[in-house]
């Protein structure tokens, strides 16, 4: 019996260990966070993968295009919201968010995004939200935005209307993530943005140029490159900052221990 419990004791400590092993890796691997100052509180900006970010203010946790899997996730508060732009595995992932603590979560989606959780455990918890249209949540007005291919074709990866980018008021900050999309004429009529997460991956969305140009547009104070696979983030903040210096580009890895 003493043997049994010894050896049952040694076996939990070493899951524990492994468990607590996992935890310090993946939190090695990832980007350290940003401080936004902010009212009320710094906004903090936390880069997971790919499209995913994590940020908090005010004691409210927001996921967005949540990936991957629960490690991924290892030591960050459980989501207060999540927002999801898209159907596309790389923003809708069903892996990582029934992984996740989401009983106190609200979702904010597109339409099409509803249309794929209709028959989870999620439905009761869906905002849907249409290009154009605004909601607050747990305190924090958000709006919705088109997010699209150009030229505009029904058979395009992303179509107008399907999709959506975000704007978040956190701490009287405007905070702009695209999703993916192209250099519309949405985001370059954009005023009054503080931070802004912009895509750039071909075929799926833009190069660095047209990233960059479009930036210059909208002129916001800070900008994150995202989803970027593949893409030479560094010639984005030469582009951006060649022609205009008091755009705060900063350059995170969306994606350690990989070859960009």
């Amino acid at each position: 019996m003493i043997y049994l419990m010894e050896a049952f004791m040694k076996r939990a400590l070493f899951t524990f260990s492994l468990v607590c092993l996992v935890t310090v890796c993946v939190q090695a691997q990832r980007p350290s966070p940003d401080q936004i100052p902010a009212e009320n509180g710094d906004i903090t900006v936390q880069p997971i993968r790919h499209g995913s970010v994590v940020l908090n203010w005010n004691g409210t946790t927001i996921y967005v295009d949540p990936v991957q899997n629960k490690e991924t996730f290892q030591g960050i508060d459980s989501p207060d919201i999540i927002l999801i732009t898209d159907i596309h595995g790389d923003h809708l992932n069903m892996e990582a968010i029934n992984a996740l603590n989401t009983e106190s979560t609200t979702f904010v989606v597109p339409q099409a995004v509803a249309d794929r959780l209709s028959e989870s455990a999620y439905m009761n918890q869906l905002v849907i939200l249409e290009n154009g249209k605004s909601t607050e949540q747990k305190g924090i007005p958000i709006r919705a935005i088109p997010m699209y291919n150009l030229p505009q074709a029904e058979d395009s990866r992303h179509p107008k209307g399907r999709g959506n980018g975000y704007i978040l008021t956190l701490g009287g900050k405007h905070v702009y993530l695209s999703g993916d999309t192209e250099g519309i004429p949405e985001m370059r009529s954009l005023t009054g943005i503080d931070v802004a997460f912009v895509c750039m991956n071909l075929p799926y969305t833009m190069d660095v140029n047209q990233a960059a140009d479009a930036v210059l547009d909208f002129e916001p104070e800070i900008v994150y490159p995202y989803h970027y696979r593949g893409q030479d983030i560094q010639k984005f903040k030469e582009l951006v900052n060649a022609k205009n210096k008091n755009i705060d580009v900063r350059l995170k890895n969306w994606y350690p221990g990989d070859e960009n």
